[in-house]
């Protein structure tokens, strides 16, 4: 039975001591540390009683465990990578997401079944929540672009659709040699892909680690013809399926991906999703069908295949975690690899935010501070509120789950906003976040149910953008409408405010709506802190309470209705089911959640359910950096960080660079 469906259950009758008898399980920490959490005890020595030994698939270094294995009567577990790994190819040393441990042979090796094999044969896959687990597993594959390795660039250009895809595999793999193929197999598989389609063009992909010069693939430039054409460069491999007529390939794990996008491809070799009735084997079998020939489903293999056979890895959290949990941390790994591996030329930072970018956006390449023109290749970002109208920059602001501690108070952020379009809180002009939030306006079921817990996490452990604390006391007692104070020359009362853009007009406003109500007034924290303009001179006069340092998730939860001007406070009350007015455009209104009394504009015309909503600007919008491990990180784990404290606080260090800086932070950047 494998191992690797829950990982709760991982480590539970199944620990074992596995003697390893070569240098590469040494070396690799990360594979030692997920064995360990799966259940396995790692050590070098000699097989003793209840012993297993470990080795690694079928590789070259194999054979002396398997020679003890055989002599002693011990188990053999081989090992392998799964079927997400990183980035780069293991040869370039970057660690793997996630591991299979198979204790009957492994799924590229057709001479003996594997325990994925026995799960495609016998696992009932009737499972509905299993299947729907799958159904959205695969959707954001498709969604996140994401592969085995995922050094491709997604804008790359890729050849025009209608083409038969030739999928090359590196000489002599294991996969190859083990899956019922030789080099034979590729020249008759290109050879058959021409005569099935003798009008078609054929697109040869090469596998990554050929692209990147590691290892020979089977076909070269001299495959090249007027009608062959070798694909080595970086395009991404869902946009190289999704413009094939057909697709034709050995054992290549493209091969499984082709199933998902749709395919039946032509498989020449025997690899693990071949026999299945989801591919054209062109092989004969080798092994008696009885060991295949089930019908299964692609959501059935990819059931198989992702969720219950491999021990997938949390980078940031150190923990074996569900497949969607380690994907979370892979869209956001590699959200940051794509964005960043041209490297950054950042304008307008102050001089306390520098290491904080550094931080987010410096992992593949410095940021580089300068006024100047970019070189290099370098894309340019700027703090949103120092661009100019019409720069064409990355924008960047502080995300909507920022810390705990204020902004003006130089608390370094968790998230970070990204608008290669505008800001979200400038109405003027589109954003990426009004594209994101149309785009969610119809989720999928896994979408839903990640929305749906991420907002119950955020409302049960107290959450909000600053997450300050502080007492709550009495309360009135009457329809309780919460008015949030905002700083008035923030930006977002500057471009979005409207007609009403102080927060004594505010209070006016909603005390004339509202003569019986009960109003609560709650001064924004930078204001309080006397950090930034806003203060109400004699607002008692307007609101029935005035609750300075009040917690806001503890008020939240004591209110019927929020009246605000653009406040993000708005949008956290919509996560908790309240009634929000607003007098102005912030990001969130407009979209049929909210009632709007300022201008909204006309493109916001999709309707988004609020989990739509909390998705786009949770969830897609902004990118998360987790302070304890010092990498890029999903939104969940930044809520793990926020509810546990451990955050980044800031410091006296930063208030010396921030008043080093002088007269320049308040200088606008402009870029010529």
């Amino acid at each position: 039975m494998a191992f690797g469906s829950d990982p709760d259950d991982a480590a539970g009758d199944h620990l074992r001591r596995l003697r390893y008898f070569n240098a590469g399980f040494l070396k690799q920490g990360r594979v030692r540390r997920i064995l360990s959490l799966a259940g396995y005890d790692l050590r070098l020595g000699r097989v003793r009683d209840g012993d297993g030994v470990a080795v690694w698939g079928r590789s070259p270094y194999a054979g002396r465990g398997e020679a003890v294995a055989e002599a002693t009567g011990a188990p053999l577990v081989r090992v392998e990578d799964a079927f997400l790994r990183s980035i780069h190819p293991g040869r370039e040393g970057e660690p793997p997401l996630g591991l299979v441990a198979d204790t009957r042979g492994i799924y590229f090796d057709a001479a003996t079944p594997s325990d994925l094999e026995v799960l495609l044969k016998e696992h009932p896959l009737d499972d509905t929540a299993l299947l729907d687990r799958a159904r959205g597993g695969i959707a954001r594959l498709k969604e996140g672009r994401l592969s085995k390795y995922n050094c491709h660039d997604t804008n790359a250009e890729a050849p025009a659709p209608g083409y038969v895809l030739v999928i090359d595999q590196t000489r002599g793999d294991a996969s190859v040699t083990h899956g019922g193929a030789d080099a034979n197999s590729f020249r008759e598989m290109l050879y058959w892909a021409q005569e099935d389609h003798p009008a078609a063009r054929i697109v040869i992909k090469t596998h990554p680690e050929s692209g990147a010069g590691h290892r020979p693939g089977y076909f070269g430039a001299e495959d090249e013809t007027d009608k062959v054409t070798l694909v080595s460069g970086p395009v991404d491999p869902w946009t190289l399926l999704e413009g094939a007529a057909a697709v034709y390939c050995v054992t290549s794990q493209m091969g499984f991906e082709a199933i998902l996008a749709g395919h039946r491809p032509v498989v020449f070799g025997q690899p693990f999703y071949a026999g299945w009735g989801l591919t054209d084997d062109r092989h004969p079998i080798r092994f008696p069908m009885a060991r295949r020939g089930r019908s299964l489903t692609r959501v059935q293999m990819f059931a198989c295949a992702m969720l219950l056979y491999p021990h997938w890895y949390h980078p940031c959290e150190d923990r074996l975690c569900s497949f969607e949990e380690a994907l979370d941390w892979l869209e956001a790994r590699v959200r940051a690899w794509r964005e960043d591996q041209s490297g950054w030329q950042a304008g307008g930072m102050r001089l306390w935010k520098r290491g904080v970018m550094q931080q987010f956006f410096g992992a593949e390449r410095r940021v580089v501070f300068s006024d100047d023109p970019p070189q290099d290749g370098r894309r340019v970002m700027v703090w949103a509120g120092k661009a100019a109208p019409e720069a064409d920059v990355m924008r960047v602001e502080d995300g909507f789950l920022r810390s705990r501690g204020l902004g003006a108070a130089l608390v370094p952020p968790l998230s970070l906003a990204c608008d290669d379009l505008g800001i979200y809180y400038d109405p003027t002009r589109e954003s990426r976040l009004e594209r994101m939030i149309a785009a969610r306006a119809t989720l999928r079921p896994d979408q839903q149910l990640r929305a749906e817990a991420l907002v119950a996490d955020l409302i049960r452990l107290g959450l909000t953008k600053y997450t300050l604390g502080g007492a709550l006391p009495a309360l009135p007692e009457g329809r309780r409408i919460l008015v949030p104070g905002q700083v008035e020359d923030d930006a977002s009362i500057r471009l979005g405010a409207g007609d009403v853009a102080t927060n004594l007009v505010l209070l006016r406003v909603v005390r004339e709506a509202n003569p019986g109500a009960v109003i609560l007034y709650k001064p924004h924290p930078d204001v309080e802190a006397g950090l930034r303009d806003g203060a109400v001179a004699r607002a008692e006069d307007w609101a029935d309470m005035v609750l300075p340092g009040a917690d806001t998730a503890a008020l939240l939860d004591q209110v019927e209705e929020v009246w605000t001007m653009t406040s993000l406070m708005g949008f956290e009350a919509l996560l908790r089911g309240l009634k929000v007015t607003v007098t102005g455009t912030p990001f969130y209104a407009g979209w049929g959640l909210t009632t709007d009394l300022g201008r909204v504009p006309v493109r916001r015309q999709a309707r988004p359910t609020m989990p739509g909503l909390a998705h786009a600007a949770l969830i897609d919008y902004p990118r998360y950096f987790d302070p304890v491990t010092r990498q890029a990180c999903s939104v969940e784990t930044a809520v793990r960080r926020l509810a546990a404290a451990e955050v980044s606080r800031g410091g006296p260090g930063l208030r010396l660079l921030a008043k080093a800086q002088g007269l320049a932070a308040g200088m606008s950047w402009v870029w010529r």
